[in-house]
């Protein structure tokens, strides 16, 4: 390329540069004009004029979005700092579906992704009109409710002001009776309460475990609600009442136990959590409850290919589970170095580890395999002889 053209293309890449500087810089005078009109009809405006700006600020933040995120950040804490997040509250207790739902909307565009909103809009009064919200048959204005709590709950200085609402029996709720999007934001929520220790009890006292464990019966256990969910219920364990709530709920233990073999790798790792600290809490009596659905094979297995936090709970949990005392418990480091060294010296020690991986995956199949046998030989022995009755 000659001298001149290459002049050219500079001169060309300048002149796009100033233009593209240019439309930046008219779209933000344009913006922050629409941020004071916004305001303004806010403040001042009559119902239809709220309701018409309410729209405007969902707008505005998904047309920032579309250019970037720092833009839409940016519109967030501008609109926050305008004045409009107060009446946008007041709006939540109208009359009138349009102006709530406008509202609710407005909210969480402003609320995501920005703490210093969150925390304002709680300050200035949101939490006591969407829990009524959240009573509503309503399902949209329900769900939007719902989602306006999680996004919320996920500031630190809102936790314990959402918790002490009355939200928790209301998102517990909605874990039985919801749509399947309101359910999930649901279980979110209460994971983000639930994550101040103090709030655990209100989550609790709410009856939360019995729909917990029914969603992740009924969920594909890989999935990030399974993850939500099994981080719930790990958490809940913590106290003596969630221990019981899970063990005496029907299915609860061998629900945790499908997870730890079919989860994902965040799944697994809550849900061995989960039965650790129960057994840990009394071995005496859930011992004999985790060996009864057939644990240990998924353990094992998890020992191989969890994460380093999972395989650590499942080592300390299969020694829980053993008969044999404390000194003479094989623990399962001690069982793979074994392996490890027959793989060493049956295919050298460039392919140790992945002979090692193959021959303890075979002995949890095995181990699953002969556990299975077990279970159904334990099945066929409790049927009823359908003849003789």
């Amino acid at each position: 390329m000659g001298q001149e053209e290459q002049s050219t293309v500079v001169v060309e890449e300048e002149e796009e540069g100033e233009e593209r500087h240019e439309i930046s810089e008219s779209w933000s005078q344009r913006k922050q004009t629409l941020v004071l009109e916004i305001s303004s009809k806010l403040i001042n405006g009559d119902l239809d004029a709220k309701i018409e700006a309410a729209r405007d600020i969902r707008n505005l933040v998904r047309k920032s979005s579309s250019s970037s995120s720092s833009s839409s950040a940016k519109t967030r804490l501008k609109l926050g700092a305008s004045g409009v997040i107060p009446p946008l509250v007041t709006m939540l207790v109208s009359p009138n579906p349009d102006a709530r739902q406008a509202s609710l909307l407005a909210l969480l565009n402003l609320a995501v992704r920005n703490d210093r909103n969150k925390v304002k809009i709680v300050t200035a009064g949101a939490v006591p009109p969407l829990v009524e919200l959240l009573k509503f048959q309503n399902g949209s204005l329900r769900d939007l409710a719902t989602a306006a709590i999680l996004t919320l709950s996920a500031a630190a200085l809102n936790k314990p002001i959402i918790a002490a609402s009355g939200a928790a029996p209301l998102l517990v709720q909605i874990l039985s009776t919801g749509s399947v999007q309101g359910k999930v934001d649901a279980v979110t929520a209460l994971h983000n309460l639930s994550t101040c220790k103090d709030n655990t009890a209100a989550i609790l006292d709410a009856k939360a475990v019995p729909p917990l464990i029914n969603l992740l019966k009924e969920c594909k256990k890989y999935s990030k609600f399974a993850e939500k969910t099994t981080a719930l219920l790990e958490i809940l364990s913590n106290s003596e009442e969630g221990r019981v709530a899970i063990s005496d709920m029907p299915g609860g233990i061998l629900t945790l136990v499908e997870t730890v073999e079919d989860g994902s790798l965040v799944s697994t790792e809550h849900a061995v959590g989960a039965l650790l600290t129960l057994c840990q809490s009394c071995r005496d009596i859930y011992r004999e409850l985790i060996l009864k659905e057939g644990a240990v094979p998924g353990l094992l297995r998890l020992t191989v290919d969890g994460t380093a936090e999972a395989r650590e709970k499942a080592r300390r949990l299969l020694d829980l589970l053993r008969d044999s005392p404390q000194e003479k418990q094989l623990a399962s480091s001690v069982l793979e170095r074994i392996v490890y060294d027959i793989a060493t010296r049956v295919d050298g020690a460039d392919k140790a580890a992945e002979t090692a991986k193959r021959l303890l995956e075979d002995m949890v199949k095995r181990s699953m395999e002969h556990s299975m046998s077990r279970i159904q030989q334990r099945a066929a022995s409790c049927t009823p002889n359908i003849q003789s009755t």
